[in-house]
């Protein structure tokens, strides 16, 4: 591009020095007999003419990394349930598929941004508690939130509604990206009788049984237990699937029912819970049940604490499978197996 440019900027002087030249020869050709005994000049050279240079084949090829580092985020705590620090990588072991793996580094939780997804269940089983909630929501964020972390807030009801969108501490505060820890915390009874899969399974059960014309009380129980049958696989179906979708995520789940005690009073509420139990063993999280409202802050100091109490493990999976189906790990402390260790259960390898 370069060499182009030159060669622009000789046409200009090409034509004045052709003209100059011209000029002169007229000059000469006017002049008397005698006086042209001057030998003509011959005529000027042609142009230059200049070529780009070929651009050099490169010295150096490109070489593609796909890195397997794995990290897992481990609450560690005592008998009574606060964390246990000072813990070194000797400290641990760490298999991903029943295989030994060698952890390289411990993370330091406060160098690690934090992204929480917090979710209030606003539907009418809890509404009457939302306030209190939100409050002691706010409260959580402002305390657990430094300057890098990033905070979304959704309020779940038959439509989940974003009420804060993805910002930082200090713009949350004022309203009142791998490398990021992601937390998904919900409030909510985690009953669900709204979602597709729930929905679908239950018009497929009422079709399945509409045409019962046997009216006995065995037809009755049988029409019963088919249905039962079928909201409750539809149920699984639902939580394997969230499940799945917040391990792909790379996110540890924490739920807090408001529900208090009373959630033990009937078979739905028992579901719902044991649902977001799972959900959060899974994940390497907790689900709390506070037996108060008034407990709430309670709940939310201890989930502050351990974010910022978590043990960071990486290390160079030498899984060499090279397959996207997923992958179990397990952490523990041999030396010190009193200790309640709580992580992830696996993971799913990234796309090459």
């Amino acid at each position: 591009m370069h060499l182009d440019n030159r060669k622009k900027s000789y046409a200009p002087a090409l034509v004045l020095t052709t003209l100059a030249f011209f000029s002169c020869a007229a000059i000469f050709l006017s002049v008397p007999a005698g006086a042209q005994k001057i030998k003509q000049l011959p005529p000027p050279p042609p142009a230059p003419r200049y070529k780009p240079k070929p651009t050099p084949t490169p010295e150096y090829e490109i070489v593609r990394v796909s890195s397997n580092l794995v990290i897992a985020s481990v609450s560690v705590t005592d008998a009574k349930g606060q964390p246990v620090l000072g813990l070194k990588s000797r400290d641990f072991s760490i298999e991903e598929d029943g295989r030994a793996q060698e952890i390289v580094q411990i993370g330091d939780p406060e160098q690690v941004p934090l992204d929480i997804a917090l979710l209030i269940d606003v539907s009418s089983s809890v509404s009457e508690r939302f306030a209190f909630e939100e409050q002691a929501a706010t409260r959580f964020l402002k305390q657990v939130l430094r300057s890098a972390d990033r905070a979304t807030i959704f309020a779940i009801d038959r439509t989940p509604r974003l009420e804060q969108a993805l910002t930082s501490a200090p713009v949350l505060a004022k309203n009142t990206p791998e490398q990021h820890r992601r937390v998904i915390l919900v409030i909510s009874d985690g009953e669900d009788n709204f979602s597709n899969l729930v929905r679908d399974s239950a018009v497929a059960a009422y079709r399945a049984t509409k045409d019962e014309n046997d009216s006995t009380p065995a037809a009755r129980q049988r029409i019963r237990t088919a249905s039962e049958a079928a909201l409750l696989a539809g149920h699984r179906k639902a939580q394997e699937e969230v499940q799945q979708e917040v391990q792909k995520a790379n996110a540890v789940f924490y739920a807090i029912n408001p529900s208090g005690q009373a959630l033990r009073l009937n078979v739905i509420s028992t579901r719902a819970q044991n649902g977001m139990q799972n959900l959060a063993i899974a994940t390497g999280g907790t689900a709390f049940v506070p037996e108060k409202t008034e407990n709430l802050e309670a709940v939310f100091d201890r989930i502050a604490s351990e974010l910022r109490s978590q043990y960071l493990l990486q290390y160079y999976s030498n899984n060499k499978s090279g397959g996207a189906s997923f992958r179990r790990i397990n952490v523990s402390t041999p030396a010190q197996p009193q200790l309640h260790v709580r992580a992830r259960e696996g993971y799913f390898p990234k796309g090459k």
